[in-house]
């Protein structure tokens, strides 16, 4: 299954690099969902594949400018998206320029939900306030683990503080947002059990957080090489066991929002791909999802604000999904949150659906991955991790493409900043 995952998420994340291509004004599909990203870390982790660069205030302060310029020309296509997710990187790096930036963000769009990402040694009395003035209602900090030999390894103990440090931290920010999430990892390389099960009491006992996505490692081959450097090898043997434990200790106090975040109450969750069929990126090395056309902006930081201030655009990589693989992503990402509604997805597609999938259906029932219950189909709890490893290897898939996206930036330097025509619906359906 992780071969033939593997392989097919990879053929999916082909990209067309190239010459600028202007995101198309708003179509029928209005996305729901604006994702900004924040590439500017104070130290990077040997284990992230994401897009994120050491911290230069100067080019970060032109950035954000770069950002704002963006977020306006998206308005200005006609998009209103309501729901709005920060990422990066490390969003809260500078907060002032993110209270700034999120300030227009509702100025230019109806916005009902913020999502924030941070590091735990951000979570201070004066960026707090500041992002409680920004009307922040969800906080997601990247705690990763509470063990301290874990976080020296993963080169995060002296950056972002020992696990008791962020236990407290995680306890002050408590009752500040609607929502404080906890990322974790599990089947780091080293992770004992005895560890596993400690990180888990403290969030569930101690912090009482409100939320916690508890996913496993996931890393671009390129990074595994890295990472086993500084925390040793890495390998697939405890994923299995951690995760039914992790089930097992979280269950009695936490229900199930997706396959790996688990919530005390309803709420905004981390994983904006399960019930959105399109989104919207603005940022270097954001994404974008619109009418089965996925987009990637430049990775370059200096072509970014370069492009957005000359031409309008920061998109330098597209990839066309015909019908089959377009049904395929809104299947993983529907069932990444447990539950496909038949008649959501009859109302998109009618009843080619299921014709376009019949031999994904066929081989997902014969393994005990889903059961179909009159109007929906869920994943039995077999299916749940069989659904962990089919985000693995997805998000396996779009750290690899960035990889190849960091490697174009020295590429980039002597291309156009010209930027072509918006892919219009005839195009669209060409293959990409």
């Amino acid at each position: 299954m992780e071969a033939y995952l593997r392989r097919s998420f990879a053929r999916q994340m082909h990209f067309e690099l190239g010459t600028p291509l202007a995101l198309p004004d708003v179509t029928a599909q209005q996305p729901r969902v604006l994702y900004l990203h924040i590439p500017f870390c104070e130290s990077l982790c040997p284990f992230c594949s994401f897009h994120r660069v050491l911290l230069n205030q100067l080019k970060a302060t032109t950035y954000f400018r770069a950002l704002r310029q963006e977020l306006r020309i998206i308005a200005d296509k006609g998009y209103q998206p309501d729901i709005v997710y920060v990422g990066g990187g490390t969003p809260t790096i500078l907060p002032e320029e993110l209270a700034r930036t999120l300030e227009l963000v509702r100025s230019l769009f109806p916005v009902r939900q913020v999502s924030v990402e941070t590091n735990p040694n951000h979570l201070r009395d004066d960026v707090l306030t500041v992002l409680k003035a920004a009307a922040v209602d969800r906080l997601s900090v990247g705690i990763q683990t509470f063990d301290d030999g874990l976080l020296r390894n993963m080169g995060r103990y002296e950056s972002y503080g020992s696990g008791d440090q962020n236990r407290e931290r995680l306890r002050f920010a408590q009752g500040w947002f609607g929502t404080l999430n906890a990322d974790m990892i599990f089947n780091l390389p080293g992770q004992s059990e005895t560890a596993l099960l400690r990180d888990l009491d403290i969030l569930i006992h101690e912090v009482r957080v409100d939320q916690a996505s508890i996913y496993p490692l996931m890393t671009s081959m390129r990074t595994v090489k890295a990472m086993s450097k500084s925390m040793g090898p890495y390998s697939l043997r405890n994923e299995k066991p951690f995760f039914d434990r992790i089930r097992h200790e979280m269950a009695p106090h936490y229900q199930l929002s997706s396959v790996w975040c688990y919530s005390r109450n309803a709420g905004l969750t981390d994983e904006y791909i399960i019930s959105n069929t399109s989104f919207i990126g603005a940022g270097s090395g954001a994404f974008s999802y619109l009418d089965g056309v996925m987009y990637a902006n430049t990775f370059s930081i200096n072509r970014y604000a370069r492009m957005i201030h000359a031409t309008g655009t920061a998109v330098t990589a597209h990839r066309v999904l015909q019908d089959f693989h377009q049904a395929r992503y809104d299947l993983v990402m529907a069932l990444f949150g447990l539950c496909l509604h038949k008649d959501d997805f009859l109302k998109r597609y009618g009843g080619r659906f299921f014709t376009l999938l019949w031999k994904e259906f066929l081989a997902l029932r014969l393994a005990g991955t889903i059961v179909d219950d009159a109007g929906e189909i869920r994943l039995t709890r077999r299916g749940q991790y069989h659904w962990v490893i089919m985000m693995r290897e997805f998000f396996n898939g779009v750290n690899n493409f960035r990889d190849q996206m960091r490697d174009h930036v020295r590429a980039e330097r002597d291309m156009p900043d010209r930027p072509a025509h918006p892919l219009d619906k005839h195009h669209a359906r060409q293959p990409g």
